[in-house]
């Protein structure tokens, strides 16, 4: 049995320790908002924040994240008011929205780190794959969560998520929350 914490709560995995995070996230814990998009690392859809990095979770595995704070796109903000989620809908930069979970996780990961940061900075932080090619877009967003972040700047709040988040991190045979 693997521990650790997700998206704040304490959580028990009683599944192989050689298990993807993303699938025990997926599967397990039904938080289905980290995709599975290549499973070779390659495209980030997969991106979580774990001990506030941001990780592809198809590369983790669950004994991997034993003992540690594990952040999914779910756990970002219950209500869509984390900056980056909000200036990503401000910006338009959200396409088909595949990609986007894991795109918000690395932006968040940047922006702890710098608020301010740079177009290069966030070309190389956020490597992440976008079918749509949002990719100006989501400089701009970015930027702009960083102003947000800053206090400079203040953005109208997105809709509210249309599902509860106990709902959406319900109980299931394989996660024990005990």
């Amino acid at each position: 049995m693997t521990d650790l914490i997700v998206n704040d709560r304490p959580v028990r995995f009683d599944m192989d320790p050689q298990t993807p995070l993303l699938w025990a996230l997926r599967d397990a814990a039904n938080l289905t908002g980290t995709k599975y998009g290549c499973g070779v690392g390659d495209c980030g859809a997969c991106m979580v924040l774990v001990d506030g990095a941001a990780l592809r979770s198809c590369l983790v595995t669950v004994a991997e994240a034993e003992g540690r704070v594990v952040t999914t796109i779910e756990g970002l903000s219950r209500d869509r008011s984390h900056p980056v989620q909000q200036a990503l809908v401000a910006e338009q930069a959200i396409q088909c929205g595949f990609c986007t979970p894991g795109i918000a996780i690395a932006a968040a990961a940047l922006l702890a780190r710098n608020a301010n940061p740079t177009e290069d900075e966030i070309k190389q932080a956020i490597a992440n794959l976008c079918r749509c090619g949002v990719y100006p877009r989501l400089i701009r967003a970015i930027q702009r969560a960083g102003r947000v972040a800053r206090r400079a700047e203040r953005i109208s709040a997105a809709p509210a998520p249309g599902i509860d988040a106990e709902d959406a991190a319900a109980a299931v045979p394989a996660m024990r929350t005990d």
